[in-house]
């Protein structure tokens, strides 16, 4: 079966997907902060019948993320990581002028360099792993450029830069078709990353750095799928506590976002940034197929 790490699992999204793996079959490493609602969390995921290893802890603890990626180890290795517990770095949010600098640096350490940490830890495994069918040198972007879906390169983005792909077939500079096997890196964003939004200036600053950081992993793992995910408005714990004054009832549940993610999985898609709005709407270029 395969195996997935995901953070912040005990509520909202990740919980979510945690669910939506799980009915695939997945075994699962799930961690959150609180151990209760994990624990709660994990109990649900193992009636569907996968193995689910709970582990209560914090991303930026370097040993938690080397726990939880021994814990994946044990179940078999590793095939996608999930960095999707965020910090917003003041609650509610405030404006930039009155944003408290160690709030900044907590959103910074939980949204930046928890995810290369664990990253970095789970390279080993996600490099071996035979789940995702993938293509030697394959970013899949003319210019070596992460494809951004409505950043400017999509016009000249080659869904399939190989030779077997009927519009490059004859083409002499076109690079050979090479499979290699890796696994995924999915780093939930948000629209704070690219949008200027008043207020949400400490937490979009941090998306957007980790919007970049797994823009340029992407190419220094061309094996893997690294996506990073803009999953759209969503009723969570995370939002009440930003916009406490706002009515969220109308938001849509996590769950609805994720067939979106799975269909990342579906597709193989390549390695970039997406929108869940898109990927709903029917808009990923597959880099593959399983």
């Amino acid at each position: 079966m395969p195996v997935a790490i995901i953070t912040g699992a005990s509520k909202g999204l990740g919980r979510a997907l945690a669910a939506g793996l799980a009915g695939r079959g997945w075994d699962l490493v799930v961690d959150a902060r609180s151990a209760g609602p994990l624990e709660a969390a994990a109990r649900e995921l193992r009636e569907t019948g996968v193995r689910v290893v709970a582990l209560p802890g914090d991303v930026t603890d370097g040993g938690h993320r080397a726990a939880l990626v021994a814990a994946a180890a044990e179940l078999g290795g590793l095939d996608l990581l999930v960095n999707n517990a965020s910090a917003l770095g003041a609650e509610p949010l405030v404006r930039l002028a009155d944003h408290p600098l160690d709030g900044l640096r907590t959103a910074l350490e939980v949204n930046v360099v928890a995810p290369l940490g664990l990253a970095q830890e789970a390279l080993p495994l996600l490099r071996a792993s035979s789940y995702l069918a993938s293509y030697a040198g394959d970013i899949s972007y003319i210019g070596g450029v992460p494809y951004i879906r409505g950043a400017g390169n999509a016009g000249t983005y080659e869904s399939h830069p190989y030779t077997r792909d009927v519009r490059n077939a004859g083409l002499s500079d076109s690079p050979p078709y090479v499979e290699v096997s890796g696994g995924a890196i999915l780093n939930i964003s948000s629209d704070a990353a690219v949008e200027a939004y008043s207020t949400w200036g400490g937490y979009g600053a941090a998306k957007a750095a980790l919007d970049q950081q797994s823009a340029v992993l992407a190419v220094e793992e061309p094996g893997l799928r690294v996506w990073w995910v803009d999953p759209g408005d969503m009723r969570t714990d995370l939002y009440a506590a930003a916009v406490p004054d706002d009515d969220e009832s109308g938001r849509p549940l996590p769950e609805t976002v994720v067939p979106a993610l799975l269909r990342l999985l579906d597709e193989a898609a390549v390695s970039g940034r997406y929108t869940a709005a898109d990927l709903l709407a029917g808009a990923a270029d597959a880099g593959g197929s399983r």
